[in-house]
């Protein structure tokens, strides 16, 4: 790695500036609620942010880029799945959960979200959903690191297992020392990086080609094919693609910035916020691989990279488009989308750990500062597991996203949607609700049956399951249903004094 190289220098810049905020958030860290959620105080604009960036994973640069230059725009279904899925989650769910999780007992975790809301003596569903956590989350934290590990191998000719170390580094650092808060800080920057990168790149391609017309003709001349929604493509293709945006009700590391927001009026702005950037970075990315066909065709004596690995086309065109300086900052953007998802995953994993099995298991009395330091050494636990998953050069980034997302989505979206929208699910729905999605999909995936994302029939089952429970289940406590009438009476706009119905028992 050669330290004088303009790339080289942004990058450096870049990861102390972001372990520079780690230390800043440190001083706002004081007890396990300010590590896990930052103490419930994001405004409107970090919070959209902050969940856009944690959405959105290298995935985003490198996965979805290479898809469409390999298929063509048939593959942006995924894209038009994700928007509707993104936005009903923004509408339905995020101001429902951040009044929920305060009224069960000021949750900080899914996991204790769960308990509390339907009163679980048995601890179970803090079990499963601990577990579950864990599990996915290993493997998602594995695709953060693996397109980190493609980014430094491509921009400075490392060997694949020293760039995995550099890329999963510099994330590991602020996450263990500004928890939360240094996340959300990080993601804030992170993710107007990642903005920047995908609107000027592909301008700067058509730019090169002479304007967006002879760009298209371009691409049209190669394969009219590539131009085409529907060419390629099945209606089971098309159903799994837009499955995609069913995960979103699921994933652990995206409502927890519902349930740091300060308040519930901020969701409302914070959608707004949230969905104007996400749709602008998802048109930006498929703009990337869409042009790219037509560069890369104009140009293949610039093609190598692309052609062995199609996720290179951002990094490719980011070298060959700018100079040294610009690309460095655009190279940011990848290691940006990175870090931001990776961190948030890191941290979700180690809450879990901390608060749903060290805390409700084994030391319930432990303290403020103990929790918060065994917090930071299970960042550093699942960080090791991960980066032992990710040792594998193979791997493919959208592979490895697309199994966790499908295992979040289906064993905890419907879990979370029927608890924040009907008051008769009960703790025996849920329970069986979130091991039917979850062994849903880890068995489709292993069977691929018609081609048909996991994601689909977990999350059906899934419902299917919750429904029927309970329904045949004997009806919520009285305590259960008053919590839930005061979550409603409080997204109606009536003034409340919000308080905790579960019992103290319940832990």
């Amino acid at each position: 790695m050669n330290f004088s190289n303009p790339t080289t220098i942004t990058f450096v810049v870049y990861i102390l500036a972001m372990v520079g905020i780690g230390f800043a958030a440190w001083r706002y860290t004081r007890n396990l609620s300010d590590y896990i959620l930052g103490g419930r105080s994001l405004g409107s604009f970090v919070t959209a942010m902050s969940a856009g960036a944690s959405d959105m994973s290298g995935w985003l640069l490198l996965g979805l880029p290479g898809a469409i230059f390999a298929a063509g725009i048939s593959e942006s279904w995924i894209a038009i799945g994700l928007i509707l899925g993104a936005w009903f989650n923004w509408l339905f769910v995020a101001g429902r959960l951040r009044v929920y999780t305060e009224i069960s007992h000021n949750a900080l975790t899914l996991p204790d979200f769960f308990t509390h809301r339907f009163e679980d003596r048995s601890r179970l569903l803090r079990l499963f959903s601990a577990i579950i956590i864990l599990l996915f989350f290993t493997i998602y934290c594995a695709s953060g690191m693996v397109a980190g590990a493609r980014l430094f191998e491509q921009t400075f000719g490392l060997d694949y297992q020293t760039a995995l170390w550099a890329g999963a580094l510099a994330t590991i650092v602020y996450v263990f020392v500004g928890g939360f808060l240094a996340v959300s800080w990080t993601d804030t920057v992170q993710a107007t990086l990642m903005i920047f990168a995908l609107l000027l790149t592909p301008v700067m391609v058509m730019v090169s080609l002479g304007s967006f017309d002879e760009s298209l003709q371009a691409i049209e001349s190669i394969n009219l094919s590539y131009t085409d929604m529907f060419s390629g493509t099945t209606g089971i293709g098309i159903v799994s693609l837009m499955a995609w945006g069913l995960g979103y009700m699921g994933q652990p590391h995206i409502l927890a910035r519902f349930m740091a927001a300060n308040s519930v009026q901020t969701i409302t702005k914070a959608r707004r916020i949230g969905m104007t950037w996400m749709i602008l970075c998802l048109g930006g990315a498929i703009a990337v691989g869409f042009f790219g066909i037509a560069f890369f065709a104009a140009h293949p004596e610039l093609a190598a990279p692309v052609q062995e690995n199609r996720e290179r086309v951002f990094i490719t065109l980011s070298q060959v488009l700018f100079n040294p300086w610009i690309a460095g900052i655009l190279l940011s953007a990848i290691l940006a989308a990175v870090m931001s998802t990776l961190s948030c995953q890191l941290l979700v994993s180690a809450s879990a750990l901390t608060e749903d099995f060290y805390k409700a298991f084994f030391r319930p009395q432990a303290g403020e500062r103990e929790l918060v330091w065994f917090g930071r050494c299970m960042v550093l636990l699942v960080a090791v597991i991960a980066l032992v998953i990710a040792r594998n050069p193979d791997s493919q980034v959208l592979g490895l996203v697309g199994y966790a997302w499908a295992g979040f989505g289906a064993a905890f979206g419907p879990v979370v949607l029927f608890s924040v929208l009907w008051g008769r699910m009960t703790r025996n729905g849920a329970l069986v609700g979130m091991i039917v999605g979850a062994v849903t999909v880890i068995v489709w995936r292993n069977g691929a049956w018609w081609g048909l994302y996991e994601m689909v029939p977990g999350f059906m089952l899934a419902s299917l399951g919750i429904v029927v429970v309970s329904l045949l289940d004997k009806a919520p406590a009285a305590s259960i249903q008053h919590a839930f009438t005061l979550m409603e009476r409080e997204m109606a706009g009536e003034d409340l004094t919000v308080v905790s119905q579960a019992p103290e028992s319940v832990s």
